[in-house]
């Protein structure tokens, strides 16, 4: 029997459950059994509490369903990991439309350069459609030659392709320009009200090529043309009706149409066809 309880002991030495600091291991738990009966005293007693007040559960519980239901729309929530294509897409605006804002000096009549308004708008009006369309026909009725008569035809057809591009273009992005402005009584003939793209620069790019293109000038007259054109886009960002970007996509919108009209170039014939019909001298062939 010694022998056994000093195998006994050395055993009780050698767990280590039983050393000093690991005692509190083998202690039973005395909130475990409050705990199982609070539980099963808990079901019994809600029961109770919500047979005797409904109207105050409901009360308590309402507010918490609602704020759970509600959902924010996606306008109104914080992206916390946004995209890099995202965040510059975000910068360039921001930094367009801050651009925008600070070149638009003749945009009211009490800005910083707001005495030269009116030759700013004149040279502005150089470049609107109206003008251009109501000129080339003007022309056309005038000229006497084969070779001006297609260009003239050719040429309209690109102001009408502008125009109508242009307006398609500004009825489905809706943009804005930088300050608020009502557009003019020629502004809506032209079907140009919104900014994007700035109608102005893509119709002086595409008619600034096309003259460039189909007519022989002089070295002075060439390079007049090309910065009229320039001088004409940022007239309207000077006058606040358009965004840098909306006359940058102008200028590439305006190549574009000089560059289909160069592929569906009318020959002299079908102008004179058009002529014909157009003045009602047309006679049909036998």
């Amino acid at each position: 029997m010694p022998a056994n309880q000093t195998r006994s002991r050395a055993r009780e030495r050698n767990n280590a459950l039983n050393r000093p600091e690991f005692m509190s291991l083998n202690q039973p738990l005395k909130s475990s059994s409050a705990e199982a009966r609070g539980t099963a005293r808990r079901p019994s007693q809600r029961h109770q509490q919500s047979q005797n007040q409904p109207g105050t559960n409901a009360q308590h519980e309402s507010p918490e369903n609602n704020k759970e239901k509600k959902e924010l729309p996606e306008e109104d929530c914080m992206q916390l990991n946004p995209s890099f294509k995202g965040i510059a897409m975000n910068s360039l605006l921001a930094i367009d439309i801050c651009m925008s804002k600070r070149l638009g000096v003749c945009a009211h009549t009490a800005s910083s350069w707001g005495s030269v308004r009116s030759m700013v708008k004149l040279l502005a009006l150089t470049g609107h459609g109206i003008p251009w369309i109501f000129g080339t026909i003007v022309c056309l009725t005038r000229s006497n030659t084969l070779a001006g008569q297609e260009v003239l035809v050719n040429l309209l057809l690109a102001l009408l392709l502008d125009v109508m591009t242009v307006a398609g273009m500004q009825k489905l992005v809706k943009r804005k320009g930088p300050w608020e402005m009502a557009p003019s009584f020629l502004d809506y003939l032209a079907m140009d009200i919104y900014s994007f793209p700035a109608a102005h620069a893509s119709r002086a790019a595409m008619v600034s090529k096309f003259l460039l293109a189909h007519l022989v000038l002089a070295v002075p007259l060439r390079i007049l043309l090309v910065l009229w054109a320039v001088l004409v886009s940022m007239s309207r960002v000077l006058l606040g009706r358009h965004h840098l970007t909306d006359v940058g996509c102008g200028f590439a919108l305006g190549f574009l149409h000089y560059s289909l009209v160069e592929m569906v170039w009318l020959s002299s014939n079908t102008c004179q066809t058009l002529i014909s019909i157009g003045t009602f001298n047309w006679s049909p062939l036998y």
